[in-house]
């Protein structure tokens, strides 16, 4: 049975890499083994003889969008310390793609575009089969965050995060409700929870971010990618205080990553896709560690 979902799994890497190629994007590689990475609030890095192996390649891909590339992904390893259950491994696969010129829009219309690739791959088709119920995948959905509180928890999702019930609203009421007949895109999250995305120009209480879903299972994160030096280190500054008064480890600067911000990268949006989690799904697994080999 594992070697029949990992030849699935492969068709459904082949098939990415494919789509990818067909339209001008390359095949990047960076370092596992990083001096500084991403100061996430939640998120832990391995210590790896003095570095850290990385969370994800993120900071060095946006170092290539500086360096002049325009359509690129990476699809390889990282690391989170202490992340381990039926969706989650300390080790994993991720696929991050950048699109120098396209919007975040655009980039979620091309996602939709992956995962359908993926699943007539895998399945022969795009209806696919997952925990018993079946899905189209050729079926998109653009929800915003403020609606999907709305509608599934009673409250405005600005509500939520000022009162500090937002994390807790998103797991038990609003992800379940998500992907439930194809992809779902959960769209313009609260300026509050931006990331590294930038803020939209038409609204700026919102962020350039979205998360898609299938089946209630969040599979990537998306940004339309924010380019200020100075405000994105306004932003790092208070991930760092925020992990000091958490009592989490503490990070070098990413000073190579301030450079390339410095030096200019272009309009660009970017994702980050669990690679484990959408074979999951397509081979209607119930648990990543049935397709990868561990």
């Amino acid at each position: 049975m594992i070697i029949d979902d990992l030849k699935k799994r492969s068709a459904m890497l082949r098939a990415l890499r494919e789509l990818f190629y067909s339209r001008d994007f390359f095949e990047a590689e960076t370092d596992v083994r990083i001096p500084a990475p991403a100061p996430e609030e939640y998120i832990e890095a391995v210590s790896a003889d003095g570095g850290f192996l990385r969370t994800s390649p993120e900071l060095a891909l946006k170092r290539l969008l500086a360096a002049g590339g325009e359509r690129f992904f990476e699809i390889g390893r990282a690391f989170r310390s202490g992340e381990h259950g039926r969706k989650h491994r300390e080790e994993f696969t991720i696929l991050e793609y950048y699109a120098a010129h396209w919007d975040y829009r655009q980039l979620a219309a091309f996602t939709a575009e992956l995962f359908a690739a993926a699943a007539r791959a895998v399945c022969g088709t795009e209806r696919v089969t997952f925990r018993g119920r079946e899905f189209d995948l050729g079926v998109v959905e653009y929800v915003t965050v403020d609606e999907a509180y709305r509608r599934y928890a009673g409250v405005s999702a600005f509500a939520a995060d000022a009162c500090g019930d937002f994390d807790e609203l998103m797991v038990t009421k609003v992800e379940p409700e998500l992907g439930k007949d194809g992809i779902t895109f959960l769209i313009d999250y609260p300026a509050n929870r931006a990331s590294l995305s930038r803020l939209s120009a038409a609204d700026p209480r919102v962020a350039e971010r979205w998360e898609v879903y299938i089946s209630g299972v969040e599979l990537g994160n998306a940004f339309g990618e924010l380019v200020d030096a100075a405000e994105q280190k306004r932003r790092f500054a208070a991930a760092y205080k925020f992990r000091a008064e958490q009592g989490m480890k503490p990070y070098p600067e990413p000073t190579d990553f301030y450079a390339a911000l410095e030096r200019g990268i272009p309009e660009a949006s970017g994702c980050a896709v669990g690679v484990d989690r959408l074979a999951m799904i397509l081979c209607d697994a119930d648990d990543i560690g049935m397709v990868r080999w561990e």
